[in-house]
């Protein structure tokens, strides 16, 4: 997949505000409209002048473009980073264009197949007297596994996009207090209630909800709500059983290993993945046999008593 630049589509300056945005769209549609342009790539241009219409005339997503957008270049070979949209508000979506699914792979990867979080599209111009509630506001945050396995109570800066009065879009840090809960997982939402936007008149504010994602940890994979290890032993911890320490998110415990156990055995400590007041989740440890490389004239000499010991063949099951 390679990365769209949209202000290039659109023969724009990065700084541009919302109305030159409005009429260099304006313009190239008109000017490649396939009812009007009968060249055989007007179709195609139309289609990328409308993608890239609908990401830069939308504030919110205007801003999280720009937040990693300089890294890139038109044409260079791109994957959406992991979480790359993490601590930044939405609260809009929708389409300009009627038909959404003639966007790109690209549009896709950063936006989804709905172009946003919610439906409710934000107005940044005077609303007047009348009274409307808040918008709710989306966002995404990255945790720590220990953070839900113990629950915690943590600060965050999230951006927040606003629009000044020459149309100029740029991001305002929003900083919150909030509590995680003990067992959340990936995917799940935190609502604050009165945390979105402003309402309008004597209406209330909107919520704010978080989408909770983790952060790569150094030796646990989950599946939500088991966690996963692979844990070394070796051959004779293997073959004789024995009882071994292991790191769990809550501490180190003791895991006994079975007897004749053999590499991809799998073990599990109840209760020790992301366990909430009505769910429960385990760690499951997967045995990996290391086998130590022999150095000395004795330890080889101990390999080739254990083949004669111990005569196997461990391919029996190939054929072979």
């Amino acid at each position: 997949m390679k990365f769209k630049d949209y202000y290039q589509t659109l023969d724009l300056k990065k700084d541009a505000s919302q109305d030159e945005i409005k009429r260099a769209y304006r313009k190239l549609a008109r000017k490649f409209h396939p009812d009007v342009n009968k060249s055989h790539d007007a179709e195609e241009k139309f289609k990328e002048i409308g993608e890239a219409y609908e990401v830069l005339q939308d504030p919110e997503k205007r801003a999280a473009y720009d937040k990693f957008g300089s890294n890139w270049r038109a044409g260079q070979d791109f994957e959406p980073p992991p979480n790359w949209d993490a601590g930044f508000e939405f609260s809009g979506g929708g389409f300009t264009q009627a038909d959404a699914s003639q966007f790109s792979d690209f549009f896709e990867s950063l936006f989804g197949k709905s172009g946003g979080f919610s439906h409710a599209r934000p107005d940044f111009r005077s609303q007047g007297t009348f009274h409307a509630r808040g918008h709710d506001v989306h966002a995404k945050i990255v945790i720590n596994l220990e953070d839900s396995y113990l629950g915690a109570h943590k600060t965050i800066t999230l951006s927040r996009p606003v629009m000044d009065q020459n149309g100029h879009v740029s991001t305002s840090p929003h900083t919150i207090a909030l509590s995680i809960p003990k067992g959340i997982i990936e995917g799940q939402q935190i609502r604050l209630e009165g945390q979105g936007g402003h309402g309008t008149g004597q209406a209330g504010n909107g919520d704010l909800f978080l989408e909770i994602a983790f952060a790569p940890h150094r030796i646990f994979t989950m599946e939500k709500r088991d966690v996963h290890l692979s844990l070394p032993v070796t051959p004779w911890e293997a073959a004789l059983g024995a009882t071994v320490s292991v790191p769990t998110l809550g501490g180190t415990v003791e895991l006994k290993i079975p007897p004749g156990s053999q590499s991809g055995k799998k073990l599990r400590l109840k209760g020790r993945g992301l366990s909430s007041t009505s769910h429960s989740g385990h760690q499951y440890v997967t045995l990996t046999i290391i086998t130590p490389e022999p150095v000395t004239d004795a330890q080889k000499k101990l390999y080739q008593q254990m083949a004669q010991l111990m005569p196997t063949n461990p391919r029996s099951g190939l054929g072979v």
